[in-house]
């Protein structure tokens, strides 16, 4: 361990409601209380990270704060019998990064029942490509499992697919079988959509249907939607009979405008997918099938990597949406 100082981005409040990012020394004390202090090896950019480096008061209430939900690395200290100095391991979600001094630090301590052992044949990187992206869309395929959507029943449509949860559920699907349709604005990225496993890639403009029908033609067995809004709409007015949706985000619009037809006429499911308050049990379900049969090959396809003094400039590209895959932060 250091001399009890270790580097970390920091957001100040400078002003009411002005935000300033900076690398500066934080201390180990300074941390907030917890059984286990990790040295961070990797951090992954998420959306959620960039809105509480922005200072998004709805994300983070109290600053300074170190952002960063996503933390893989090495347990330095230990006040809990279920992990031991040296072991790997990882932290995604919960409030690490919210109000919780977050992985964009080289240290974090945080309550053992966040913590997650990583398995011999992963390294830290590796599980910070999932992070808390490919825990999201590891939810969305373990429900439309859960609901019978299997990969014979027809295409899966992902939304948005070029961001790190889009990817992630783009690559995740096919390693598991699955007919994947990716839906993108960036038509500049079909190739990387296709390398990843999609078999077809659209426009969005494919997917923003403005007739006001109540229905469609049924094109979909089921969706991961990262998008919202009208692409939304449009999905749950195209599903096939008893389809699933699952809505993640809302890149286009939080509104939704939908009538019951599709849900009383076809059988149509939304279903709802929070990553950060799912209980360890129900995390465990989603990453031993990480850990296993949705495992992809080549991950690093996905990557691009920085240091935590190229952070800054990432964070301002995900703001404007210009981000394509997931950005994994080398900590050390």
């Amino acid at each position: 361990m250091p001399d009890n100082g270790f580097m970390a981005l920091v957001v100040d409040e400078i002003n009411t409601n002005v935000f300033q990012r900076s690398i500066k020394e934080r201390k180990i004390d300074e941390l907030p209380p917890g059984e286990v202090l990790i040295r961070v090896e990797y951090s992954a950019l998420n959306y959620k990270d960039a809105l509480s480096a922005r200072g998004h008061k709805g994300i983070t209430k109290k600053y300074p704060h170190t952002p960063g939900v996503d933390a893989a690395g090495v347990v330095e200290e230990s006040n809990s019998s279920l992990f031991s100095i040296g072991e790997k391991v990882f932290v995604t979600g919960y409030d690490l990064g919210m109000n919780t001094s977050g992985g964009f630090g080289q240290y974090i301590k945080v309550p053992a029942g966040w913590v997650v052992k990583i398995p011999s044949d992963f390294s830290t990187k590796e599980i910070m490509i999932y992070g808390t992206a490919g825990f999201t869309a590891g939810i969305a395929i373990y429900e439309m499992q859960r609901n019978e959507i299997t990969p014979d029943k027809g295409k899966i449509l992902v939304t948005g697919a070029t961001g790190g949860v889009g990817c992630l559920a783009v690559a995740m699907l096919s390693k598991a079988g699955y007919y994947v349709v990716a839906s993108t604005g960036k038509n500049e990225k079909k190739d990387f959509l296709l390398k990843l496993g999609a078999k077809e890639v659209i426009s969005r403009e494919d997917v923003n249907d403005t007739s006001g029908k109540p229905l469609l033609k049924k094109q979909w067995a089921g969706a991961i939607d990262n998008v919202g809004g009208n692409t939304l709409s449009t999905i749950i007015k195209s599903l096939e009979h008893r389809g699933v949706i699952a809505s993640i985000g809302l890149v286009q619009s939080d509104k939704l405008e939908t009538t019951v037809y599709p849900f009383i006429l076809r059988g149509v499911r939304l279903i709802g997918v929070d990553s950060a308050e799912s209980p360890m049990d129900y995390r465990m379900k989603i990453w031993n099938k990480i850990f296993s049969e949705w495992r992809i090959d080549n991950p690093e396809k996905l990557v691009k990597e920085c240091t935590l003094d190229e952070l800054d400039k990432e964070i301002e590209l995900i703001l404007k949406g210009g981000q394509t895959g997931r950005v994994l932060i080398n900590m050390n």
